[in-house]
Parts: structure tokens; sequence; C-alpha cells
């Protein structure tokens, strides 16, 4: 992973998205500390006890393809500041830069395993590693690819408020019919709707809350993934 966040950071760490946004991710630091204790506990727990499925599907990824099992890609988290993301890799390509393609229904690029990963989610399962390290959160704005920020933001002067938070691996737009492609503008505008909502109004009771649904999503089969 070491070696993967250089080669990135050193080709593409002079990007600077936006101007400097006040590193505050929610309303007051007694959120924000009870937040970083609940994302270090569950991520911490999370990698223990998955590691014999993380192990599991490294290999099947191993086995069906040719490539790397993870895939890191630069996307920008709190305050407009980029990261390294990883996840399982789900497809042929690995697009890291000015120009990233979204997936879409019957991509000839997603890997047989890729198809199952991605429907269920579990190629998100490696980002437990960038909330262990402080980049993510458990909960909160899906990050989106670098390319996508820039694109999107000159369009939706509303897109850049998205950073006051640190990106998640679920959030409340994911369990509430927004997650997948965004194709449209009106898909954009309404995710970015919804990651302010949950900015705003912010508690340990709807994080619960939104991970419950996260889970009855990704159970009852929600196919808004690609």
């Amino acid at each position: 992973m070491n070696n993967i966040s250089a080669r990135l950071n050193a080709d593409l760490a002079q990007i600077s998205l936006y101007r400097p946004i006040p590193a505050k991710a929610l309303s007051d630091s007694a959120s924000s500390v009870s937040k970083r204790f609940f994302d270090i506990v569950c991520s911490f727990i999370g990698l223990i006890f998955l590691a014999p499925i993380l192990v599991t599907i490294a290999v099947l990824i191993k086995a069906t393809s040719r490539g790397p099992v993870l895939f890191a890609q630069l996307r920008t988290g709190l305050g407009g500041k980029t990261f390294v993301i990883y996840k399982f890799r789900t497809m042929t390509t690995l697009e890291n830069g000015d120009r990233v393609v979204q997936a879409c229904r019957n991509d000839c690029r997603i890997t047989r395993i890729g198809s199952f990963l991605r429907r269920s989610s579990l190629d998100e399962l490696p980002q437990l590693w960038n909330v262990l390290l402080g980049d993510m959160s458990i909960v909160g704005p899906r990050p989106h690819a670098v390319a996508h920020d820039h694109y999107y933001g000159a369009l939706l002067p509303e897109y850049r408020d998205r950073f006051r938070a640190k990106p998640g691996i679920t959030g409340l737009a994911q369990c509430n019919g927004a997650r997948g492609p965004t194709e449209t503008l009106d898909k954009m505008s309404r995710r970015i709707r919804l990651d302010l909502a949950y900015i705003e109004r912010w508690s340990l009771a709807m994080e619960a809350r939104i991970l419950v649904k996260t889970v009855k999503v990704i159970v009852g089969g929600d196919d808004c993934a690609f």
C-alpha cells in the first residue's frame, strides 16, 4: 500500500482543487472527537473480523483476472485535501488522472468477480484502512475521483460544501437511493443535497441509523452500483 501511495502522491500531489476550506467536519469539536472514536473502533474491529473475507476476495481477484488486487485512486477529502483511497479492483482498467469514465450497467471493463463485488459493495472494504488512517470516516459523503470533483465543482456551486466532512464508506445519500453512477446533473445534485443534510444534522444516532439502513440496502439487493 505504501508503494502505491508514494507513486500516486508523487504524480498528483500538486493538485489543488479548491481554495482552502476550514478543516472542521461537524458542528463542534466534541462531535468530531466522538465521531473519530467511533470510526477507530469500527474500522479496527472490522479489519480484524473481516480478515478472512478480505483474504478470500484477494485470492479470487488474482485467480480470475490480471492486475493488482487493490485499486488505488486519488480522491478529495476533508478541507479539499487529496488522499489515496483503496478498493478491491473490480475493473480491467486503473484510471486515475484528468479523465475518469464512470462505470455503467453492462460495462465491459468490469471483471467477472468485480460485478459481484460492486453489487454487494464488498469492493469498498479496504477503505476500513483509510478510516483507520484518518482519511475517511465510516459514514460521510462518498468521495469521487478528482477529475469528477473538478467537473461537478464547476457546475454546482454547493458541491465544495461536501468537503466540510470526511468522506465516508457509506452515507445518507447511499442508503436513500443515490448510489451508483451520476450520469445526469440532477442525480449528482440530489446526492449533494443528501450529503449536506447529513453534515448539518449529524448525530451519533443518525450515524447508527445510516449504518443499519446501509446493511438493509445491500442485503436487499439494491442494484444501483455497477
